[in-house]
């Protein structure tokens, strides 16, 4: 089922799948796997190139070297804009701590002060992904295999995917529209218990 909120298209899935990441368990697999980098919008790569100086000494150096000769962007086999990868496999803004968890040097960088920019949004939305196609936006649930123990955990606290999603959700579109998805969430709840 498709739900329209504001000329925005969402898929009814935010509100009956469950999700809550399970970093002590995957420990930030998202940032490692995958054929394509997080997706970008123009901006963000401007912000990030802006700010490149600020996030390097969070970086692996081999993150570091492909910024610095690659840049930190390309484009993807599907034409999209994206983080560049690391050996076309990892983000190349990812670290690792002294446990082996993957974590973003630009989330790092931002709450640690350096820069006002947290992360890109598709990452900040992960598991929603965004489209637009002809002037409409489109939120959709992305199932990943990986992200199997965060689906079990957000089970286990029933927390569904716009709830987990609270922080970015109010960062991209406001909070008039988290309101609205909350309203709607209590309409299809008493909808299912009548």
């Amino acid at each position: 089922m498709i739900i329209d909120i504001d000329d925005k298209l969402l898929s009814s899935e935010l509100f009956t799948e469950c999700f809550c990441c399970d970093y002590e368990y995957c420990g930030g697999l998202c940032c490692v796997h995958g054929d394509s980098g997080a997706p970008l919008e123009e901006k963000e790569k401007e912000i990030l190139e802006e700010n490149i100086d600020k996030i390097l000494p969070y970086m692996k150096p081999d993150g570091r070297e492909i910024a610095e000769k690659e840049g930190i962007a390309s484009i993807d086999h599907e034409g999209d804009l994206v983080t560049a990868l690391i050996n076309n496999e990892e983000c190349v803004f990812s670290f690792y701590d002294e446990d082996a968890n993957c974590f973003c040097s630009i989330e790092r960088a931002y709450l640690d002060k350096k820069i006002d920019f947290r992360k890109p949004v598709s990452c900040h939305l992960y598991p929603v992904r965004v489209k637009k196609s002809n002037g409409t936006t489109m939120l959709n649930y992305d199932r990943w295999s990986i992200c199997q123990c965060a689906r079990d955990k957000g089970q286990n606290e029933k927390i569904f995917v716009y709830e987990f999603l609270k922080d970015a959700i109010v960062r991209c579109f406001g909070n008039e529209f988290y309101t609205k998805l909350e309203n709607i969430d209590k309409l299809i709840k008493d909808d299912k218990n009548t």
